[in-house]
């Protein structure tokens, strides 16, 4: 039985030698097992390409894919996923918030045969600035309720699959990839592993809050079409509310003789021309959505690797 472990990287020079260690105690206490750590360097522009050509040269199972540019973590996943070879295959962060101790449990839970993953989810977020934690909260709550997948809050990269499952993650090609809505949708039977929150071993992270601003909106976009129908409905509450205002005025106009006429005016064009900007906003988005699907452009570029049979997307 073969294992695959995709790590995707971007500047986590400060982080790869303390996990690097701790994948390897696990994993040489898994012997019954064979496995592959395939590293993918997202661009990195510290020294993380030469720690993993390190890594490689001191132990065989570990490959690299370096892109030629930072793609992001979406892009790494699937290039991860496209290059590895193994029966299953476990995504792992390399900054040690996922624990490489958890990797046993997850395969022992697979073995048994009733489970095609086993995705991890925090409990807790101690540790993480508070408006970090109520948005993400709010944003798995607002996904939910408005998504037909479903997205567990909490719900970390970190999972092991069996090789079906990658396989179907793979065949959804799509440029704006969302993850754990992939995940969701693409059914299979899922093991949730709950632990506690765990911190950065070193460095910062790379998710500034405009990242994950824009990341929440992207996966909202890719699996919702509520936007649309919430910018209608308001639409057509805003006009019976104008419209509501309008008989209001008039019948003070033949009760008290009294209309004032520039400011409902006025009022009447912000709220359409508000409707407006927030319909061409939500709109505008899907459009953008559907323009980078027709580019077709890859979604990844390697630059370097020392893994045969490289499949570029």
């Amino acid at each position: 039985m073969k294992i695959s472990i995709i790590i995707p990287c971007y500047n986590e020079e400060s982080s790869l030698p303390p996990f690097f260690e701790e994948l390897n105690k696990v994993t040489e206490s898994m012997s019954n097992y064979e496995f592959e750590l395939l590293f993918i360097d997202d661009g990195s522009s510290d020294n993380t390409l030469n720690c993993i050509k390190n890594f490689a040269k001191s132990d065989e199972r570990v490959k690299f894919i370096s892109f030629s540019k930072n793609f992001g973590k979406e892009a790494a996943m699937y290039a991860g996923f496209c290059n590895c070879t193994g029966d299953y295959a476990a995504v792992m962060d390399a900054d040690m918030q996922d624990p490489p101790s958890l990797l046993p449990e997850m395969v022992e839970i697979l073995e048994q045969g009733e489970y095609d993953s086993v995705a991890t989810r925090r409990m807790t977020r101690s540790g993480e600035p508070k408006i970090r934690s109520f948005f993400a909260n709010a944003f798995y709550k607002i996904i939910n309720k408005i998504s037909d997948t479903n997205i567990i809050s909490g719900a970390r990269d970190f999972r092991l699959m069996k090789r079906e499952m990658v396989d179907a993650i793979v065949s959804m090609c799509e440029n704006n990839r969302f993850s754990k809505g992939i995940f969701g949708w693409i059914g299979f039977k899922t093991y949730w592993l709950p632990f506690e929150n765990v911190k950065r071993i070193a460095g910062s992270t790379k998710w500034s809050f405009r990242k994950l601003f824009n990341y929440s909106l992207n996966g909202i976009v890719s699996f919702s079409d509520f936007p649309i129908k919430f910018s209608t409905f308001f639409g057509i509450l805003f006009m019976l509310a104008s419209l509501g205002t309008l008989v209001s005025g008039l019948v003070n106009l033949c009760v008290h003789e009294y209309f004032p006429a520039p400011i409902g005016i006025l009022s009447i064009i912000f709220l359409c021309a508000g409707i407006q900007l927030i319909g061409l906003g939500i709109v505008g988005k899907y459009i953008s959505n559907i323009y980078r699907e027709v580019q077709k452009r890859p979604q990844y570029i390697i630059a370097q690797t020392n893994k045969e049979d490289v499949v570029k997307k």
